[in-house]
């Protein structure tokens, strides 16, 4: 068995600071709401807070555009807050894990004014300059990725937005500050860092490469070795690709990262030969079983896993994977469908009361750069979709749905702040799904991911769960995910993974119950499970 790290047993908690709490009332979450919140985070069995981008920032892309990465936003607070939050974190035995964007900057950073002062500036090859377009590349927010600049008559690279310019990773200049950066929050006490499209940063424009460039994993290995690997952190990339690119990422010997995202099953959703996430397709959870079986058995002898269904760039589980038909049921299938699996939980704040999409009818009202820049590419420019059927597309898929602010009570603004205003609109369904309900429930989605995340802690069932072998049982079943975790303990997890009645036969007699979505006796042979029926058990 591999080397036993520190964080294997932990439980990943993202927190998106701008819609998470409002301390200060200004319509913005901040620094201090988040350390307001970090009784109830522990009360839930988190451990590590993910922190999507708090640094300096203009937010044209909701602060993955940075413009210093040595400082902190004031719209969230300043450097003493972030000290104090390390802190208080510290004493109750949690941890932050921050984002770090290295692909690109924003175009208010210092590096790229510079940039683009003159072509024999200092820092002009930071950044990806060409006389000319190359290659008709299009930019991942719609659009053209090449941007003329009329101060020396070029044109710059930009993989996202146009105040998102890449950074050329072939100048060494760029590693070095890079490692600065990320040195200076490890030293702040920082134990974790998920890295942003870290598959982007090999790319040869030239040669049109721009995933998985030749030089990537020499580049990645090289960071490691000049600062985060000089630290018992835990990291996880971002990195769209497949089971091979994700194992060359996190072979513990390549010394590279801990883990990465694989986007296979969350990625299902949407019809990407035609217009990405804004072409939904129905769920096909017997593709979904496949993939997560394909990554437990292919990563098991390699390296970690990472296990989400939610984050800040999808929309809501229950809606896409699930039920508003089965609300509570489908949303406690999910939560047992992935995190009884190997490797690390992470879940989007909100995952944990069961908060869902929200339903926006105006275009005037989506706030995210993605979709206004696709809304005038597809929608206005091109005219191959219609504004309806765009609409209907971000109501499902838009990164919107995840970043409503979180719904802590009834009150005005459910709680986010005791203002009258929010950046975002609050979903209409506050009053109903809010964690003030959950917490008076104890049959509530919260109690049962509190149950979920206990049991994978607990000395008599948690080293089965966080280093059990993985088998799938049951292999012929299109709609009913069954497998089993074997370490000290034996332990089979089923799931109907639909929203109608399936018949199966239980591979193994039921010693125990161990945690389960119905309140059912369970005995051994033929069962017919109800519509999201989950349960794990002892055999």
């Amino acid at each position: 068995m591999k080397l036993k790290k520190w964080w294997h047993d932990k439980i990943v908690y993202e927190i998106y600071p701008k819609s998470f709490m409002d301390a200060n009332n200004d319509g913005i979450g901040d620094i201090k709401g988040i350390i307001g919140k970090l009784d109830y985070l522990k009360e839930l069995g988190v451990d590590i807070l993910w922190l999507t981008p708090f640094f300096k920032s203009p937010m044209e892309d909701n602060g993955y555009d940075i413009s210093d990465y040595l400082s902190v936003n004031e719209m969230f607070g300043s450097m003493k807050d972030m000290d104090e939050l390390i802190e208080k974190c510290k004493e109750r035995n949690m941890y932050i894990m921050m984002d770090v964007v290295l692909n690109h900057t924003s175009s208010e950073h210092n590096w790229f004014k510079q940039s683009r002062k003159s072509k024999d500036n200092a820092y002009r090859n930071y950044y990806i300059w060409r006389d000319e377009p190359l290659y008709n590349m299009e930019s991942t927010f719609g659009g053209s990725a090449w941007e003329y600049d009329d101060v020396t008559n070029q044109y710059y690279f930009h993989e996202f937005a146009k105040g998102q310019p890449d950074l050329n990773w072939e100048n060494p200049k760029v590693m070095d500050e890079m490692s600065k950066c990320i040195n200076f929050w490890l030293k702040k006490g920082i134990k974790g860092i998920r890295f942003d499209v870290i598959h982007l940063i090999g790319k040869e424009i030239d040669n049109n490469i721009l995933s998985y460039g030749p030089t990537l994993h020499k580049k990645v290995h090289e960071l490691y070795e000049k600062s985060y690997g000089k630290y018992d952190i835990i990291t996880v990339g971002e990195a769209w690709g497949d089971l091979k690119k994700a194992i060359d990422f996190t072979n513990p010997s390549n010394e590279e990262l801990d883990m990465v995202f694989q986007f296979e099953c969350t990625s299902s959703t949407c019809d990407f030969s035609k217009y990405g996430k804004f072409s939904p397709k129905p769920i096909d959870m017997e593709f979904v079983k496949n993939t997560l079986v394909k990554y437990q058995n292919g990563l098991n002898d390699h390296s970690w896993n990472a296990l989400f269904v939610e984050n800040h760039d999808l929309g809501r589980c229950i809606n896409r994977f699930g039920s508003l038909n089965y609300q509570d049921m489908s949303a406690k299938a999910i939560a047992i469908m992935n995190y009884c699996l190997k490797g690390t939980p992470y879940i989007y704040q909100g995952q944990e009361i069961g908060m869902t999409n929200i339903l926006i009818n105006d275009i005037n009202d989506y706030q995210d750069v993605e979709v206004h820049g696709f809304y005038k590419d597809l929608v206005i420019d091109k005219k191959v979709m219609s504004e309806k059927d765009f609409i209907k597309a971000c109501n499902q898929e838009a990164r919107d749905n995840n970043r409503t602010p979180m719904q802590w009570d009834d009150s005005i603004n459910a709680g986010f702040n005791k203002g009258f205003k929010t950046w975002m609109k609050v979903n209409d369904n506050y009053h109903e799904i809010n964690v003030k309900e959950n917490m008076k429930n104890s049959d509530s989605i919260f109690h049962f991911y509190q149950k979920l995340f206990a049991i994978r802690k607990s000395e008599e069932y948690g080293p089965t769960f966080v280093y059990g072998k993985f088998d799938l049982q049951l292999p012929d079943e299109k709609n009913v995910f069954v497998y089993t975790r074997n370490y000290d303990k034996n332990i089979c997890i089923v799931v109907n993974m639909v929203e109608s009645e399936q018949h199966i036969i239980l591979p193994f007699k039921v010693k125990n119950i161990i945690l389960a979505n119905y309140n059912k006796e369970y005995h051994d042979g033929n069962i017919k499970l109800s519509p999201f029926e989950a349960f794990v058990y002892e055999y």
